[in-house]
């Protein structure tokens, strides 16, 4: 098979197991040479995380095992096992030079020993019995020391969970009752519908419940089957949560571009393959098959590498550091490697065997919970969002992430990287708000999130005096956004529709605005705005490069005017983008209306809160 430059698993069609095993081996080989002389350390590149080199190199020694592990369990041929089991030596010995260093509370170690609890659970065989009876003693030392250390109140009790399930493996001294106390914690962070809210607000969703709460559901119900009680508990809830995530999917394998931790690329399809690993059949096996193939072929197409390295970067879709949380280290994506979990299964397994088959889901769908209106289009799947966000500083570009107005499997969103620089900012899905015409606020939390049938409605405050209120509306391929505005001070306003790629040839782009309105169209996509009130103007804009997940360059439609200061004042749009260059004489001639004051005042009359528990 010929590689990609741009990528480890470019040109891999995506068929078959042996092309999944095939991608997992051309991920791990490029990590070869950052592995130190001792072989506890991987380091790609000297760029760093909030988190000490110690505990980053550690990352890239354990976040590999996650690929490698079902690699093995399903008879995948490994030529390194001395390499880890020199790595494992070292790394756990404290008179080493490549010690791992010691384990404290609430420290990024205490992340990476969740795949190292897997490997010692799941292949103790190939992971752990070749050490030496003193680097076996050292290893078991070192991991009991972490299982007693406190793990933040968010989905990282998880990794303390299944630390203690390697440590029960290999017959380690451990307190069971800390891991009773985890899980019991967790069950806090459960909402309804199949979704959790991670973190102490329990606030943010994201793709932490398939990647995370799900996934290590999953695996505890594959590596403990024993409690049959909390099984049957997680069974219930993912049996409901897959009819809800099975829409952040485009039918080209796409996944929805939301939240943080993006880094991690194609974890985002991985509890597709986890549903496999744990046989539940929840939904047709086809249908799982086409949703993990499918995903893959997308990321196969994305230039995720440097060229020729064959290492997966900092970044989405393309190298672009500028995305990533801060912590984030250079070898942070390799837990993408959850997506080989179907590796694990025998060739024969009925997820291997049967025929891919497509997405069953309705066109259209709202989801409650996570504050989230579905709509299905060929190439593009669009969610208008308004509920969940971060409140931690761990995230950068919080508002970005969670609180656009719309996110696009297509479009992807764009973050803002020069708060001092009004003229150029992106905007994508957004209104902001510029006292001087410099630097400018927009929605970063969403303190009043509700839903009535398939629309939205928040209040948000860009400042302490500035109330905003937003309905956010579907019709059709375009979705209608209303902004009712009470201001203490006079402020000029942009608001954003989606941004399409711009890495084309000047001569392929066309930017067209109007008294009103605002379209821009390159080889394949058209985007466009419509004011519904006729109080703004339409412009473009170019935004700063590298500020999109998927596009280096991008164009984006917007709408420019005034707000007036003690005056209650309404703005509204239309907004649609799709890959169809015919829009422009199609839908762009049917512009959708605006509801009147009344309608939108039913609408909050009738309206439930979103992020609710059962």
């Amino acid at each position: 098979m010929t590689k990609s430059t741009f990528s480890p698993i470019g040109k891999n069609p995506f068929v078959t197991r042996e092309d999944v095993q095939e991608a997992f081996v051309n991920v791990f080989e490029p990590l070869l040479p950052a592995f130190s002389e001792g072989g506890a350390r991987v380091r790609v590149e000297e760029s760093g995380a909030f988190c000490d080199f110690d505990s980053s190199d550690l990352e890239g020694f354990s976040r590999p095992l996650w690929g490698l592990v079902p690699f093995v369990a399903g008879g995948g041929k490994f030529d390194h096992w001395d390499l880890i089991h020199k790595g494992i030596t070292n790394g756990t010995d404290p008179e080493h030079p490549e010690y791992w260093g010691e384990t404290v509370d609430l420290e990024q170690r205490l992340v990476e020993f969740a795949s190292i609890g897997f490997a010692l659970a799941y292949i103790p065989e190939q992971f752990y019995e070749p050490l030496s009876e003193k680097a076996k003693e050292n290893f078991k030392k070192y991991l009991v020391s972490a299982s007693y250390k406190r793990y933040p109140t968010t989905n990282w009790k998880w990794f303390h969970v299944l630390l203690t399930l390697g440590l029960k493996k290999i017959g380690a001294d451990y307190d069971q009752s800390i891991t009773e106390r985890n899980l019991e914690d967790m069950e806090e962070y459960y909402l309804k519908d199949g979704w959790y809210g991670d973190g102490p607000d329990k606030q943010a969703i994201d793709y932490y419940n398939p990647w995370a709460f799900h996934f290590y559901g999953l695996m505890y119900s594959k590596l403990y089957p024993e409690d049959t009680k909390r099984n049957a508990i997680y069974h219930e809830r993912v049996k409901k949560f897959v009819n809800e995530f099975i829409h952040w999917f485009s039918d080209d394998g796409a996944a929805l571009p939301f939240g943080r931790s993006l880094v991690y690329k194609w974890c985002c399809g991985s509890f597709w393959g986890a549903l496999a690993f744990a046989d539940q059949e929840l939904l047709p096996w086809g249908v799982l098959k086409g949703l993990y193939l499918r995903h893959l072929r997308w990321w196969s197409k994305q230039p995720i590498s440097r060229a020729s390295s064959g290492l997966m970067s900092l970044g989405f879709s393309y190298p672009n550091a500028i995305v990533c949380e801060r912590y984030n280290s250079p070898q942070s994506p390799y837990w993408g490697g959850k997506i080989f979990f179907p590796l694990a299964l025998p060739a024969d397994h009925p997820f291997w065997t049967a025929e891919e088959l497509p997405i069953p889901r309705p066109q259209h769908k709202a989801l409650p919970v996570p504050g989230m209106v579905f709509s299905h289009y060929p190439k593009n799947t669009v969610a208008l969002v308004s509920g969940p966000y971060q409140n931690g500083s761990y995230v950068r570009f919080q508002g970005e992430k969670y609180c656009k107005f719309a996110y696009s499997t297509r479009y992807a969103f764009s973050v803002e990287v020069n708060d001092r620089n009004f003229v150029d900012a992106t905007l994508d899905n957004m209104i902001a708000f510029s006292e001087d015409g410099d630097g400018y606020r927009f929605r970063t939390k969403t303190p009043v999130a509700r839903i009535a049938g398939d629309i939205l409605y928040s209040k948000w405050n860009p400042w302490k005096n500035v109330n905003v209120e937003t309905w956010q509306i579907p019709a059709g391929k375009w979705h209608v956004r209303v902004h009712r505005i009470l201001s203490d001070r006079d402020l000029i306003t942009v608001e954003g529709g989606f941004a399409i790629s711009a890495v084309e040839a000047a001569k392929d782009l066309t930017r067209v605005t109007d008294k009103n309105t605002a379209y821009v169209v390159n080889k394949e996509d058209f985007s466009g705005i419509v004011d519904l009130t006729g109080q703004r103007e339409g412009i473009t804009t170019t935004p700063e490069p590298s500020t999109n997940l998927y596009f280096p360059k991008t164009l984006v439609p917007q709408l420019k005017g005034t707000i007036k200061a003690n005056t209650v004042t309404i703005l509204a749009c239309a907004v649609i983008a799709q890959p169809d260059v015919t829009l422009v004489d199609t839908e762009w001639k049917s512009v959708p209306k605006a509801p009147a004051e009344e309608e939108l005042e039913h609408i909050i009359k009738t309206s439930l809160p979103v992020l609710t528990k059962e």
